[in-house]
C-alpha cells in the first residue's frame, strides 16, 4: 500500500509498520504529512501525534480526520505539552529533517531555489529565522554551524565570507547565500553543496541536533515496558547521537573496560531491535531520491 501524498513521501514506511504495528499506541512525534501516521492508524494502532509545524500539524489532520489526536509541539518539549502529561506510549516515531512540502513551498525558505527567502523555521517556536542568523551572528558562532552541521572543511573561509558580504548588503533570499558559496567553493559549487549548507544552517536555527541530544532520554522514559523507540536520521550527527544512546542502553555493565569482575550490579535498560541501521532500498531511492541519507535505528524497552 502506498501512503505518499502530495504534502510528502514518507520514507521507509513499511519497515515502521513492520517495528511498530503490533503496537497498541504509538507517539508519531514528528507528524509532518501524516504518512507514517496513516499507515499505523490503517493496521489498527492507536496513535497519538504531534508537530512543530501548525501548518504541517493541519493538513494532517484535515486529511486523517477524527481517527487523529493531534497536538502543536515539539517533540524535544513533550513534556511541556500539558495534554500529554504522564502518557506513556508502546511506540514512539521519530522521522527527522523536513518534509517534502517544506522543501517545496519557496515562502518556506528551505529551498535553495532562487528568490526563496531565508527563513527556514521548522515552527513558530524557532527564535530567528535563517536571515537573522546570518546578519547577526558573530563570525566563529557561523563557523561553527557550518563546521558541525554541514561538514564544511572550508567553514572559516565561508563564515568570513558571510560576514564580509553582509556588511554591504543584508542576506535575505537564497540568491544571497548561494553567491557566498560559490565564492569560496568555486564556480564548481552545486546543488550537493548547496543542499548541505542549507541544511546546516536550517539544523542550527531549529537547535536540531540539541534538541534531539535533550528528548532522547525523556522519549525512552516514556515508553512502556517492552515498548520501542523508532528513530529516522538524515544527518550523521543525528545519527551518531542515536547510536550512542541506544549502545548506553542496552549496555548492562558500566565497571571500566579492564575490570576483570562486574561490580557495579548493573541492569541494561533495555536492547537493540537491531544490529544495524535499515537504509531505503534502491527502489525506494528511485521513487523518492530524499530517502537516499535515511537512516533508521531501533530500540527496545527492557520488558
Amino acid at each position: 500500500m502506498n501512503w505518499d501524498t502530495t504534502y510528502h513521501a514518507p520514507v521507509l514506511a513499511r519497515e515502521v509498520l513492520e517495528l511498530l504495528g503490533n503496537a497498541p499506541h504509538v507517539l508519531d512525534g514528528t507528524l509532518g504529512g501524516g504518512g507514517h501516521t496513516a499507515a499505523l492508524l490503517a493496521h489498527g494502532v492507536r496513535v497519538t501525534a504531534i508537530d512543530r509545524d501548525p501548518e504541517a500539524l493541519a493538513s494532517a489532520t484535515a486529511r486523517l480526520g477524527p481517527a487523529l489526536d493531534a497536538h502543536l509541539g515539539n517533540y524535544a518539549d513533550l513534556d511541556d505539552i500539558a495534554a500529554l502529561d504522564g502518557v506513556r506510549f508502546d511506540g514512539i516515531l521519530l522521522d527527522l529533517g523536513v518534509s517534502s512540502h517544506q522543501l517545496d513551498a519557496e515562502d518556506r525558505g528551505f529551498t535553495f531555489r532562487r528568490g526563496a527567502p531565508l527563513d527556514m523555521r521548522m515552527g513558530h517556536d524557532a527564535e530567528e529565522t535563517a536571515a537573522d542568523f546570518l546578519n547577526t551572528a558573530d563570525e566563529r558562532t557561523i563557523e561553527d554551524a557550518l563546521r558541525r552541521f554541514a561538514d564544511e572543511p572550508r567553514a572559516r573561509r565561508l563564515a568570513r565570507e558571510i560576514v564580509r558580504r553582509r556588511e554591504n548588503a543584508p542576506f535575505a533570499v537564497s540568491d544571497d547565500l548561494v553567491g557566498a558559496i560559490r565564492a569560496v567553493l568555486g564556480a564548481g559549487a552545486g546543488p550537493a553543496d548547496f543542499a548541505r549548507i542549507f541544511q546546516g544552517i536550517r539544523i542550527a536555527i531549529n537547535n536540531e541536533l540539541d534538541g534531539l541530544e535533550r528528548a532522547l532520554p525523556h522519549l525512552r522514559d516514556r515508553l512502556t515496558p517492552g515498548g520501542r523507540l523508532v528513530i529516522i536520521t538524515y544527518h550523521s550527527g543525528e545519527d551518531r547521537l542515536v547510536k550512542r544512546a541506544f549502545a548506553e542502553w542496552s549496555r548492562a555493565c558500566t565497571c571500566p573496560p579492564r575490570q576483570p569482575i562486574c561490580t557495579c550490579g548493573g541492569v541494561a535498560l533495555g536492547q537493540l531491535a537491531m544490529r544495524k541501521a535499515i537504509t531505503a532500498t534502491e527502489t525506494e531511492v528511485a521513487a523518492n531520491p530524499r530517502a537516499r541519507s535515511a537512516r533508521l535505528r531501533a530500540w527496545q524497552r527492557a520488558a
